[in-house]
Formats: C-alpha cells, sequence, structure tokens
C-alpha cells in the first residue's frame, strides 16, 4: 500500500511545490493511516489544515481506497 501513497503523492506535489510547499510520507499503518509531513511553505501555512484534508487526503483515497485518513506529523 506504501508504493500506491507514494505513486498518489507524485501526482499532487506538483501543486504543493507552486505554492512553495510539498509534502513527505512518513508512514503507512497497517490500519489504513498515512501519516505524512507537510514542507517548506506549507509547513507554517494557516490553510494546511485545509490542504491536508480537502487535498492531499481526497486525491489519496481516491487513488488508494483502503486509507482510512491522512495526519500531519
Amino acid at each position: 500500500m506504501r508504493e500506491k501513497v507514494e505513486k498518489a503523492l507524485e501526482k499532487i506535489r506538483p501543486f504543493l511545490q507552486k505554492d512553495g510547499g510539498d509534502v513527505q510520507l512518513i508512514d503507512v499503518t497497517k490500519d489504513g493511516v498515512v501519516k505524512v509531513k507537510l514542507l517548506a511553505a506549507c509547513a507554517g501555512c494557516p490553510m494546511a489544515t485545509m490542504t491536508l484534508k480537502n487535498g492531499i487526503e481526497k486525491a489519496i483515497k481516491k487513488e488508494v481506497p483502503e486509507v482510512k485518513s491522512v495526519e500531519a506529523v
């Protein structure tokens, strides 16, 4: 499942980078929780929570339906 999540992140990464941010995959748990670290501009952005849930989580779940949630660490 980790490889599928990485591929999904590769699809959204250009959009984050365009705004000066990025995301790093930290872990994928056995129960389907994806842990990511928001980097660069995303790390301090007031919209980071919205980006995480409405952007990153939505895109990952679309590509990898077995993912239950995405959390920032």
